[in-house]
């Protein structure tokens, strides 16, 4: 079985009990662990992560366990960055064993063909949003913050990120529709010249499954913060489920 999860953001300032929240994400984890041949975690699985030369960010110790101990067991885990966990340097692929994907990826899975990505920067979004990704991605910046003492550029993480979140749940968390939702566009399009089956995504914070032309299906994951879904697939057959 194939399981697929996005936008978790661990950490998160707007997140009342963090203890809690971990858990819940650990616990769906160690619940999946029986059947799991392999996890895609589809970006944002952190509020905010950024990787100093000997410094991680504090926290997410169960997280981080429960990864590792699937990754020893032979669970190919799944990292894609996302707008707010961009700055990993190799401590999640060296110490957790995970396979991070800084770009989009397409894969074969039992009778069907993958595209995955978090979603963030594959489409038109505001000019904002474009700039702001475009120095986060960039490798001069990220050496500059690195000069930033780890508390203070930790602190400004955390709290860029609460303020982004705010802005999107007062303005951008719903379904705007299949002509106006920038990822099934972006979809459509993809599908007229590649042969895939289906495209996963996260960032968006809308749980969608959706059949376009000749069964081709455009799924947004949801989240893991507020809606509690995920992906399952068996090798034949793709379904998004969400938690008690």
């Amino acid at each position: 079985m194939v399981y697929f999860i996005s936008d978790a953001h661990l950490g998160s300032l707007l997140v009342k009990n963090p203890r809690e929240h971990e858990k819940k994400v650990v616990d769906w984890l160690d619940s999946i662990k029986h059947d799991a041949t392999a996890i895609y975690l589809l970006g944002d699985m952190f509020d905010f992560w950024f990787e100093y030369r000997t410094v991680v960010p504090k926290g997410y110790v169960r997280f981080l366990g429960k990864l590792a101990e699937l990754t020893d067991s032979g669970i190919e885990i799944h990292f894609f960055i996302g707008n707010h966990d961009i700055w990993t340097f190799g401590y999640l692929r060296d110490e957790v064993g995970l396979i991070i994907h800084k770009e989009p990826y397409t894969v074969q899975l039992g009778s069907k063909r993958f595209f995955m990505a978090h979603g963030d920067g594959l489409h038109a979004e505001d000019r904002g949003f474009e700039i702001i990704r475009k120095v986060f991605h960039s490798n001069t910046a990220q050496k500059l913050f690195r000069l930033i003492p780890a508390q203070l550029g930790q602190q400004f993480g955390y709290n860029w990120s609460k303020h982004n979140r705010e802005k999107i749940m007062h303005d951008d968390n719903k379904f705007k529709g299949e002509d106006n939702e920038s990822l099934v566009i972006y979809a459509k399009k993809y599908f007229e010249t590649h042969d895939v089956d289906f495209m996963i995504f996260g960032h968006r914070h809308v749980a969608l499954d959706l059949q376009v032309k000749n069964n081709k299906r455009v799924v947004i994951l949801g989240d893991f913060v507020g809606i509690f879904s995920y992906g399952k697939f068996d090798g034949e057959n793709f379904q998004l489920e969400y938690l008690d």
